[in-house]
């Protein structure tokens, strides 16, 4: 059954997320044009796009977990998602700082309001991955210092989910539920094996 799956995932180009990635961004935009959207469009194209950064977020998380505990490989896709979560991001911040703040006070913002702040941080954080999502930067950069940088991933998914928390007003189970989504894929990244060893070398 996962060979099967596996043998489909194979035929299935990578290019082909980055024809599909902008129809979401597009159809929320249209929504929002259209009165689709209530009585406050931009608030809510800003979350939605911010849901759909998230989504992605874990999206690329999970790969690594389900090749390892499913035998699900979509190791291809990786790259394609990390680049598209980057413009999702970007089309958010962008509504904020166009529809929502209208370009006005946004210094201020960043500084008085906490959520903000690490929010965009975590866009700072991203981008010198989505810089060096290419083969060139691996050449450049050599493969061990590649990966190390983009580990920067794992801050970048905690302060996402953080973002999250800070913002909405009061307990909401939606946030903690992404929060504790990307807790759990971040720690199934922890090498228990590994860490066990050294922990019996030294005690012994």
């Amino acid at each position: 059954m996962i060979d099967d799956l596996n043998s489909v995932i194979r035929r299935v180009p990578a290019w082909g997320l980055y024809l599909i990635a902008p129809v979401p961004v597009i159809w929320i935009y249209y929504l929002g044009l259209t009165g689709g959207l209530g009585v406050d469009p931009a608030k809510t194209i800003e979350h939605e796009l911010g849901l759909w950064s998230l989504w992605l977020l874990i999206a690329g998380l999970a790969v690594t977990p389900l090749r390892q505990w499913g035998g699900i490989n979509l190791l291809k896709f990786r790259r394609a998602i990390g680049v598209i979560t980057f413009f999702y991001v970007l089309a958010h911040l962008l509504t904020w700082l166009v529809l929502d703040v209208q370009l006005q006070g946004v210094w201020a913002d960043i500084i008085k309001r906490w959520y903000i702040t690490v929010g965009m941080a975590a866009f700072v954080l991203m981008v010198p991955l989505v810089i060096t999502s290419n083969n060139l930067s691996i050449r450049k950069l050599g493969t061990a210092s590649w990966r190390k940088l983009h580990k920067l991933v794992y801050p970048v998914a905690l302060l996402g989910a953080v973002h999250f928390l800070l913002l909405v007003k009061g307990f909401q189970w939606e946030p903690v539920l992404y929060a504790v989504l990307i807790g759990g894929l971040l720690f199934s990244r922890v090498p228990f094996k590994k860490t066990r060893r050294l922990l019996a070398s030294r005690l012994a």
